[in-house]
This record gives structure tokens, sequence and C-alpha cells, in this order.
């Protein structure tokens, strides 16, 4: 199917333009483009459509297609129009060290659970870039965050149900630093830490590291398994408890308001902490009412967040918030990390939470769209796989017939889909019967995808699991 734009729709996203017409029809479409607003691949409307929505001159809008080609920001197609493209071609928003056979340019990657970046996302950055300069006069060290980034984010938990004081935010580079603050801050040599299963294995690491013994507690495809996580509680007493109530990674579970006062009794009976990462939080793909943040359940918890997930990877600001009585001590453990978070990032985040910039319903609406356009692609071409639609977040956590999940991922990678099994997700090893779909690439990679796995899984032949393939998951 040939993806287009029609002239009237163009025109609404263009906007008022200033003088001369063609340099700022242009500089509205490259930014349309850049923002992500008008995806890569994109067919324009013939020059002489759109000079009649916009009420310009074909030669107008001539010139302004010109000068977009000439910018990189488009290509024309002898006899099929004019297409959006970025500068210097998408292959550049891929870090190919990371992939298993990195001179394969054809490869389709589904390691990793993270979308494009948001529409408006360029804009942040280049009112980010104008505020800069206020902050070349000083040293530009802040290692809680800057003070209005860190009233954003309090802002953003009081509409939670938590209040919040912008003194118990403290920024990081990152979900993953604020992970292994909260670690080092709080685990010791032996102390036990509570884990979900499957659960995301970088969280798992970061706890290892500071020392703790990590103990585990399933998280069953369609529910959590509370009368084991309340039973592990009692029988551990673990220091700390990481848990993920938010669109849950790798399932996609959201855990209801009950369950999470259930949860935080049975945590406060063993004193234990909880350590919630709430990456996924903002990413609820369908009308529903939202829970309300797990703090507001248990006044104890470390909350995790970032921006990577709502906003983009490349984004690398993320953020705790802490019980005051605590904040000291993850201050220490801030610390003894790094020296802050890039402020041209944290500007751009403070946009992004507090402004326009990043319309939140056009990323939902993509990744929906990709959810569904995958979810029916996997019911049509593999019904004997199991999975549930998830009202939010960013994979399928898809079960298979029989225990294969490593044996079709190295099938599958040797047709040129990278795909990681369950066992990635399994702190105590096992989950041979799953693998995480991201579905955080565009429909027409996503359908590719899945007609690869098709394939993949009827070369195995009935064929078992066999060892796992090296797999470095970065979200």
């Amino acid at each position: 199917m040939i993806a287009a734009i029609s002239a009237g729709r163009l025109a609404l996203l263009v906007g008022d333009l200033p003088s001369p017409a063609f340099a700022g029809l242009a500089s509205a479409l490259a930014r349309l483009i850049a923002d992500g607003r008008l995806s890569p691949g994109l067919r324009l409307p013939s020059e002489r459509e759109l000079a009649a929505a916009l009420g310009l001159s074909r030669t107008t809008v001539t010139r302004a297609y010109s000068t977009l080609r000439e910018a990189g920001y488009a290509a024309a197609r002898q006899g099929s129009g004019t297409w959006t493209q970025v500068p210097g071609g998408t292959a550049r928003g891929r870090d190919r060290a990371l992939l298993p056979q990195p001179d394969r340019d054809s490869t389709v990657d589904l390691t990793c659970a993270a979308p494009a970046s948001a529409p408006g996302l360029a804009s942040a950055y280049a009112r980010a870039v104008d505020e800069l300069p206020a902050y070349l006069t000083g040293h530009g060290y802040f290692p809680l965050g800057l003070p209005e980034l860190r009233a954003a984010i309090a802002a953003r938990y009081a509409g939670r149900g938590v209040p919040t004081d912008p003194e118990q935010i403290l920024v990081t580079s990152g979900a993953i630093a604020a992970i292994a603050a909260a670690a080092q801050a709080l685990v010791g040599p032996g102390d036990r830490a509570l884990v979900e299963s499957p659960v995301y294995p970088n969280a798992v690491q970061s706890l290892r590291r500071a020392g703790a013994r990590v103990v585990s507690t399933p998280v069953d495809p369609h529910a959590w398994d509370l009368d084991a996580l309340v039973s592990t509680l009692r029988q551990a007493s673990p220091r700390v408890a990481y848990l993920i109530p938010d669109y849950q990674n790798p399932t996609g579970l959201l855990m209801p308001d009950d369950q999470r006062h259930l949860v935080a009794a049975a945590l406060a009976a063993t004193r234990t902490v909880p350590l919630v990462d709430e990456s996924h939080a903002a990413l609820r793909l369908d009308d529903a009412a939202e829970p309300l943040a797990f703090a507001a359940h248990a006044p104890s918890t470390i909350s995790i967040g970032g921006a990577s997930k709502a906003y983009w990877g490349g984004l690398r600001v993320g953020w705790l918030r802490v019980p005051t009585a605590l904040v000291p001590r993850l201050i220490g453990a801030r610390l003894g990390l790094d020296l802050g978070a890039p402020i041209l990032e944290q500007l751009v985040l403070t946009r992004l939470l507090t402004g326009s910039d990043a319309d939140a319903a056009p990323q939902r609406e993509r990744l929906r769209e990709q959810r569904d356009a995958m979810a029916a692609e996997l019911r049509r071409r593999l019904p004997d796989w199991r999975f549930r639609l998830p009202t939010g977040g960013l994979s399928l956590w898809c079960e298979l017939p029989r225990p294969a999940a490593s044996a079709l991922a190295i099938e599958a990678e040797r047709r040129g889909l990278i795909i990681t099994p369950g066992s990635v997700f399994a702190p105590d090893g096992g989950l041979a019967c799953f693998v995480r779909l991201p579905y955080t690439r565009p429909v027409p990679e996503l359908l590719a995808a899945v007609e690869v796995l098709q394939a993949a899984w009827s070369a195995l032949d009935g064929r078992g699991d066999v060892s796992d393939p090296v797999r470095i998951l970065i979200a």
C-alpha cells in the first residue's frame, strides 16, 4: 500500500506561511518531516493539488518542492511524484555495532522496544538550543537536575495522585542510571532483591552489580500471580522489590488500583522498599481509566521514570522520585555515578513536559496502528501463537505452542530478522515458550517481520529449543 497525504491535510499542517511563500512552504515541510509529523517515504500531493489547497501559484509550490529536494528532505521519482525522506537516509538511525550481522542492510531488528521519536521532538530541540545560551555563563553542572525540570516532573506526579515536592526529584542520565543509583543506595552485598519474572534484564544486572541476591516472583501472561508475590515477600524478606506495574516489560500488563493496594500492604509488612519502574507509564494506547501512581498506595516507593520510551531513546534523561527521608542517601548514590544529565536534553524534556512541542496524540495513534497491524498479521499467519493485546506499552508477549523460542530466534536471524527469546527476560532461566515482539517499527516492516516469523517457525519442523543466541538488550 502506497502511503500518501492529501493536499487538504497537508495544508492544515503547514498553516500560515511567511514571505516569500516558496521558502516558507519549504521550511514548513522540512520541519514537519524532521519532527516526524510527515514520515519518510510519504508521497506528497501533486504541485497542482497543493497549490490549490494553499491558495498559491503552482510555480511557488514547484520552487518549494525543489528547495526541499536540495535540502535532502524529499526526492522525486519519475512518474510517481515527490516523496519525503530524511537527509542522509534512515540507516543513520540505528547502531550497526549492536546487530549480530552488521553488514546486512536488510536486517529488521525487533530487539529494541523503543519507538521512533515523538512528533514535535525536533522543534523542542530547536527551541531548547535557543534557551541554552542563558546557561553557558555558568559551569553547566546540575547534579540533581535543572530546577524547572524537577518542578515539571513533580507536577506530573501530583497529577497522578502523588503530591510531590521538586526536592524529591533527582534527574539522571536515563532510567537505567536511576535504577543503578537506587540499587547502590539501598542494596548491599547479600541483600535480597525481589524481581518479577519475566523482567527487564538490565534492571536485574544493576541489582546484581550492587551485590543483591535476586529472587523472583512470576508474572503470568494475563496477570500477576499475587499469591506467589506475597508468599515470596514473607519468605525472603527482601530489602527492595523491583516492580513494573505500568505496562510491564515485557508482558504489557497494567496493574489495577486494588492490586496495587494489596501489593503495597505486603511490601510494608516486610519493610521492603518498592523500586517501581514507570518508564512505560505514559504509553497508554487505549482510552480507559488510569490507576494512581504506585506511590499513592505505598509512600515508601522510589519511583523511576525516563523520557526514552515516551519520546525518544536518544533523549537520555531519567529521574527518581524519592521519599523525603531517603533523599540524602539517594543524592549520595546519584553523585557517585556522574555529575548530571546534559543540560540541552534537560531543556528539551522540560519543554516536552510543559509545552506543546510533542503532542502525545499522534505518537499514541502511530503506536496503536502498529500494534493492531502486527497483532492482526500474527493472528492470520500464526494462529497457534497466543498473546494478549495490551492496552499500552510497546510490545506483544507471545506464547509459542512448544518451547522453541531460542531456536526460532536463531532461524529468524538467519532470514534477516532479529528477535528476543523469552529466556532473556527470565532471571532464573526458563520462558522458552515466549518471544517479545515490539511493535515500534513502521507497519510495512512489522508485516514483513511476521512473514519471516511464519517461515522460520515452519522451518523448525517440530524442533525444540537450543542454546540461547547472544543478545544485547537495550530497551
